[in-house]
């Protein structure tokens, strides 16, 4: 699967459904949103129900407890809190203020801006009888730069992602009486600096909002925040994914690998979807290599032609990979289209029934967390698989004919090359090892036992994100190694050396052709310099696409 180019143009939101690159547009690039006007319309039906709801409160109408409108929250919602119409915008800011309580690190502006994004297509799908400014004010706050301080901790990923998603609410609205309380704003980061919500709402020019009926718990309570961890994380891990195919195949051939495991039979006779394309690309990727020994057509001349697994099992571990994130990208996919506060209003129900707004479990992130746990297990075998191919590239017995630790040295044991890079890429991988158990599997009831299951996707999309952000160092580390052992071999020139293919070619001049973290070349080595500038960039070309996107041009070229 190829990674389409994310949007630049503003994104329409209300029209049709949005996509993980529009998301990623707007969090990473701040790309403006636009709301479909239409989409306003579609939420008036739910918003009408819950106004004549009021009314008839307003004009003394007995009525009976309708939860999150004039009851409390949790077990206290089977009791009706209050019979004056006007505690119920009251009980909305209550709602807010206490449940903004999170710790912990600040999480990055890219998740804050996914979360807002998704709240605000949660919100337009109009079951959640709130008015328009509600999603106008969020989107203004995007397009303006606000971001509100949300702490890491808090959410358990059931009765939806209450605490993060309040840190956000108390910075956009206020109560609708009294005065506006600084103190009670909330926080944002404002050029580098945390403020309060109200002077970081001032500087952009936007009013905060006072808060009406059900408005609070249609701001809170929803998996917008777990889904944006996990969404990120998912556009990150396909990239990365596609990534590691072009470093495996540098690697494949600087060891001088043999084709025959990626011929296309073999792989049709299991017929797994994912190793088929894995393989097909690898084929792509090293065509017109001279240091592959067989394919297709050609018998190898090394006998037995079997590489160590970490080289010929590519398609077999890549493929299932690849397999479980298309999958796990169609579960992100909806969430981020999808209603999840509670309750939502149906005015459309029948007439025999009065009470249309019906309490459920949509804010039950247990999609999510199986979601974001699928993509720490998978990411962390890109790593596992990648950092065998790093210790074989530093192994003198291993790396057919390489010097040890990829460095010709003028004097044996003077330098270290590469040795430390791989001790990097097992560290990292064996953090991913305990960050990929799975969250979703432990729950620990609150609110009086009546939540009694949750999904703890927060915690699993945070372990997510550290479990790619880890990976695409060992990736990085790769591109590295691989590079240098590919010099080493167009060194050896005609004494047994060979060429790359196009693909690799590619890759190692994006590499020598860009400066490290520190402003130096990345140049060959032939002693030891510092390392982690190298390794900084390097991961930079990964995560940012830049790898992928040389390798497209370079195979476009070539016509593949």
């Amino acid at each position: 699967m190829i990674m389409p180019e994310t949007p630049s143009l503003p994104v329409v939101v209300g029209r049709d459904r949005v996509t993980i690159d529009e998301l990623v547009a707007v969090a990473r690039r701040r790309v403006l949103v636009e709301v479909d006007q239409a989409a306003f319309a579609r939420m008036q039906p739910s918003r009408e129900w819950l106004g004549d709801i009021i009314s008839e409160m307003e004009a003394g109408v007995p009525t009976a407890a309708i939860y999150s409108i004039n009851t409390g929250f949790g077990s206290l919602a089977g009791r009706r809190a209050f019979a004056d119409p006007a505690d119920a915008a009251e009980l909305s800011r209550r709602l807010v203020m206490s449940n903004a309580s999170g710790v912990g690190r600040l999480v990055d502006e890219e998740v804050v801006r996914a979360t807002m994004f998704i709240r605000v297509v949660s919100l337009l799908q109009g079951h959640s009888g709130v008015r328009p400014a509600l999603v106008e004010t969020l989107v203004a706050m995007l397009n303006a730069g606000v971001h509100p301080a949300v702490p890491e901790y808090g959410s358990l990923g059931a009765s939806g992602d209450l605490i993060p998603l309040a840190h956000i609410a108390i910075v956009m609205s206020r109560s609708a009486v009294g005065e506006d309380v600084e103190l009670d704003s909330g926080e944002a980061v404002l050029d580098g600096r945390v403020v309060s919500g109200i002077a970081a709402m001032a500087a952009a020019g936007i009013e905060r909002l006072p808060l009406g009926a059900k408005d609070g718990l249609a701001l809170l309570n929803g998996t917008s925040f777990s889904c944006a961890q996990a969404a990120l994380a998912v556009h990150d891990a396909n990239n990365l994914l596609q990534t590691a195919q072009i470093t495996a195949a540098m690697t494949i051939e600087a060891l001088m690998g043999f084709g025959d495991a990626f011929i296309a039979e073999l792989h049709q006779a299991r017929g797994q979807r994912g190793q088929i394309r894995v393989a097909e690309r690898m084929r792509e990727l090293l065509a017109g290599s001279t240091l592959i020994d067989g394919d297709r057509d050609t018998d190898p001349s090394r006998q037995p032609p079997q590489d160590a697994y970490s080289l010929r099992c590519v398609p077999q571990v890549f493929g299932a990979i690849s397999d479980t994130l298309e999958f796990v990208t169609g579960i992100i996919d909806n969430e981020i289209n999808a209603a999840t506060d509670n309750p939502l209003i149906f005015p459309a129900l029948p007439a025999s029934r009065t009470l249309k707004a019906v309490s459920g479990g949509n804010f039950h992130a247990e999609y999510v967390a199986f979601a974001a746990d699928f993509i720490s297990i998978v990411v962390t075998e890109i790593g596992n698989i990648t950092e065998r191919r790093l210790f074989r590239l530093d192994d003198g017995t291993l790396n057919r004919g390489l010097p040890d630790m990829l460095i010709a040295s003028e004097q044996t044991g003077l330098d270290c090359g590469y040795m430390l890079p791989q001790y990097l890429a097992a560290a990292l991988v064996s953090d991913c090892k305990t960050l990929s158990h799975p969250d979703s599997v432990d729950s620990i009831p609150t609110c009086a036992n009546q939540e009694d299951h949750v999904s703890m996707a927060n915690n699993a999309g945070r372990h997510a994100r550290q479990v790619v952000s880890n990976i695409e160092n060992v990736v990085g580390i790769e591109l590295l190694m691989a590079a240098q052992a590919l010099d080493l071999r167009l060194q050896e020139g005609g004494a047994g050396g060979g060429r790359p293919g196009p693909a690799s070619r590619a890759t190692l001049d994006l590499l020598r052709g860009t400066r490290s973290a520190d402003g130096r070349p990345i140049e060959h080595i032939t002693q030891d310099v510092v390392m982690y500038p190298r390794v900084r960039r390097a991961t930079d070309l990964v995560h940012s696409g830049d790898v992928l996107r040389t390798v497209r041009a370079a195979l476009s070229a070539e016509g593949v």
